[in-house]
């Protein structure tokens, strides 16, 4: 729920190759029921959503740790 500038730093410091959904008013948190009640900010859930906008995976459950390895194992998967 960061504003464009914060979520383009971090994007510039992790030399991250994907946009970033900047989402201040947390309207998009609470269509994907990821914001949490009461406080300003989201849940980390990740949506996997195929290249036709189809949602294919959503992942409740983030490790931290584990997080980049369990998408490409997942990504691997969806595409057979």
């Amino acid at each position: 729920m960061d504003d464009v500038a914060a979520l383009t730093a971090f994007a510039k410091e992790y030399k991250l190759a994907f946009p970033l959904l900047s989402d201040p008013d947390g309207s998009a948190a609470r269509k994907y029921g990821v914001q949490m009640v009461g406080r300003p900010f989201a849940r980390r859930v990740t949506f996997v959503i195929d290249p036709q906008g189809v949602l294919r995976h959503i992942d409740r459950e983030v490790s931290v740790r584990t997080h980049g390895t369990d998408l490409i194992t997942l990504v691997e998967q969806l595409r057979g």
